[in-house]
C-alpha cells in the first residue's frame, strides 16, 4: 500500500513554486501581452463550416480564420440563419427542451433525462419531445450535488450542511447517510458507492467503500491531508475505485489508480495541472484534461490507455482545447466534445471564463486524433454535461444556467 502522505513538505514547497509561476505567468499575460494582440472575428453571420480546431501551445494571439476564435457563433449572426434540421458540420437546428434551472442531469435507462430543479425543489424526467413529469411529489430543498446510480431510479443527495441521503424514487424510501461521507461514485452495478470518509482531523480520513443503503463500509486507502487530490471513481471494468493525483513537477504530474485490493498499479504520467478525466465505456482508456505553460495554461484533452500494464500506454495529445468533462463518448474509441468558439489564456486555472463563450461540437478520435466538425449549435451557448442518446441519433445538453436543449446527430 502506497501512502498519500509520502513526500508531504516537498509538495508544500513544489506547490508554493509552482503557484507562485502561475501567478506571475498571469500577470504577464492578461495585463502585459494581451494588449497587443486584438482578436479578430469574421462578419457577422459568416460560417465555415470546415476551420481547423484551435491548436494546443500555437496560439498566437489571433483568432484568424482557420485558427479558432473565427467568431462566427455571435448571436447577432446565428439568430438570423436557419440551421440544420440534422447535424451536417454546419449551423445545426437547437431545441429548447427545459428552460428551467436545473442541475444534476442525467441519462435515464428509458433514454429520457432526469434533472434537479432548483426552483421548486423537485426531481423531474424530460423526454426527447420536452415533455416533463415530476420524478416524486417529495420536494428536497437546498440540494448541493446529486450522484445518480448508473442503474435503477436512485441518487445520492448532499445537502449545504453536509447530511446526506440516498433516495430511490421508484420505491420512495430514503435512507440517511452519515455526514461525514463526501464525493461519492456508484459501482457500476449500482449497489455500491465509493466515498471520500472524512474526520475530525487528518488521521481519520478514508477512502471508503460501502453499500449503497450506507451498511458494510470498508476503509480502502488513509487520506490524510491529501484529499483534495484523490477523486472517488469506479471504473466500468471495476479495475480501481478512485485516482490520486501526485505532483511530480512544475507541469508534471502522475496519476495512481488505486484498487480494492492494494493493487500495485502502474502510474500514469501527465504533462501538466488541473487533470479533468473520463473513462471510456469499457474503462480501458482514459480521456483528460490538463494546462500547462506550453499552452498558455488553457486545457487540452489527452487520453492515454488505463488498464492493469497497459496503464500510461499510448498516450496522446489530442490537440483540442477544451476540458474533459466537456465530452462525451460516441463509441469506444471516439468522443463527441464541446470546443470554446474562443478560448482564454489562463481558462484552465479558471474553468468559468468558458461559460460566456459559445461552443461547436467536434467528434474527436481518441486513438488517432483526428477530429471532425459535427454542429454548430444555432443557439449559442457554453455547453455542459453532454449526453448522448442509446440510438446515437440525439446529443443532449446543459448551458451555465441549467436550461437543456438537444440537437439531432442522425
Amino acid at each position: 500500500m502506497f501512502l498519500l502522505s509520502k513526500y508531504k513538505k516537498a509538495f508544500q514547497i513544489l506547490g508554493f513554486i509552482s503557484a507562485a509561476f502561475l501567478f506571475g505567468f498571469l500577470i504577464y499575460h492578461f495585463f502585459f501581452r494581451s494588449i497587443s494582440a486584438p482578436l479578430e472575428t469574421l462578419p457577422t453571420g459568416t460560417s465555415t463550416p470546415g476551420s481547423r480546431l484551435p491548436q494546443a501551445g500555437g496560439s498566437s494571439g489571433q483568432a484568424g480564420v482557420g485558427e479558432g476564435g473565427s467568431g462566427i457563433l455571435e448571436t447577432g449572426g446565428i439568430s438570423e440563419q436557419k440551421g440544420d434540421n440534422i447535424a451536417n458540420g454546419g449551423l445545426t437546428k437547437t431545441q429548447l427542451l427545459s428552460s428551467e434551472e436545473s442541475f444534476g442531469q442525467k441519462l435515464a435507462q428509458d433514454g429520457s433525462i432526469e434533472f434537479y430543479n432548483k426552483k421548486d425543489g423537485r426531481f423531474y424526467r424530460l423526454d426527447s419531445d420536452g415533455e416533463s413529469q415530476a420524478l416524486s411529489d417529495k420536494v428536497f430543498y437546498d440540494v448541493q450535488n446529486v450522484y445518480w446510480a448508473p442503474v435503477g431510479d436512485k441518487a445520492i443527495l448532499e445537502y449545504p450542511d453536509g447530511a446526506n441521503i440516498l433516495y430511490n424514487f421508484k420505491t420512495e424510501k430514503q435512507v440517511t447517510l452519515p455526514s461525514h461521507w463526501q464525493d461519492y461514485d456508484f459501482a457500476p452495478t449500482g449497489d455500491q458507492v465509493v466515498m471520500k470518509s472524512m474526520g475530525t482531523d487528518a488521521s481519520n480520513n478514508w477512502l471508503a467503500i460501502a453499500n449503497d443503503d450506507g451498511t458494510g463500509s470498508k476503509a480502502i486507502e488513509p487520506l490524510g491531508e491529501n484529499g483534495d487530490q484523490v477523486f472517488p471513481s469506479w471504473s466500468p471494468n471495476k479495475q480501481s475505485v478512485a485516482l490520486y493525483v501526485e505532483s511530480t513537477g512544475l507541469n508534471q504530474q502522475e496519476v495512481i489508480f488505486i484498487g480494492l485490493n492494494n493493487e500495485n498499479f502502474k502510474a500514469m504520467t501527465i504533462e501538466g495541472r488541473g487533470f479533468k478525466y473520463l473513462w471510456s465505456p469499457r474503462g480501458d482508456r482514459l480521456l483528460y484534461s490538463i494546462f500547462s505553460s506550453a499552452s498558455d495554461l488553457k486545457p487540452v484533452l489527452w487520453a492515454a490507455n488505463a488498464q492493469s500494464e497497459s496503464i500510461g500506454s499510448g498516450r496522446k495529445n489530442l490537440q483540442v482545447e477544451t476540458w474533459a468533462d466537456k465530452c462525451v463518448y460516441a463509441d469506444a474509441e471516439s468522443v463527441y466534445c464541446a470546443v470554446p468558439d474562443k478560448i482564454e489564456e489562463g481558462a484552465g486555472l479558471y474553468p468559468e471564463l468558458g461559460n460566456s463563450t459559445p461552443d461547436k461540437v467536434y467528434l474527436v478520435n481518441t486513438y488517432t486524433g483526428l477530429k471532425k466538425l459535427i454542429a454548430i449549435p444555432e443557439i449559442p451557448v457554453s455547453m455542459h454535461n453532454l449526453m448522448l442518446s442509446e440510438n446515437g441519433r440525439n446529443l443532449y445538453y446543459s448551458d451555465p444556467a441549467g436550461k437543456i436543449y438537444k440537437i439531432r446527430l442522425e
